[in-house]
């Protein structure tokens, strides 16, 4: 076995190593974010009172209606009822 062959034994094994490394970080720092952003979640959704959840949900009924009237043809709104 060359000098050469021992080189890149070396390099493979220190780059998968680093590889190894990075993903035992990556898996424990995701799964700390999430823990943290469900109890944020729950906190948000705990604090939220009943007349903010009520219009929060008006808001969304608004929105749906002004989108079911943007794209009703014009013919329709303009049009008196027979």
């Amino acid at each position: 076995m060359g000098i050469v062959d021992k080189a890149g034994n070396l390099a493979f094994k220190v780059f998968t190593a680093g590889l190894g490394v990075a993903t035992v970080y990556l898996t424990a720092t995701f799964s700390v974010n999430v823990y943290r952003g469900l109890a944020w979640h729950n906190e948000q959704k705990m604090s939220c009172d009943a007349g903010v959840q009520l219009e929060l949900e008006l808001i969304g009924f608004g929105l749906c209606i002004l989108y079911m009237l943007n794209w009703m043809p014009l013919n329709e709104l303009d049009s008196e009822p027979r």
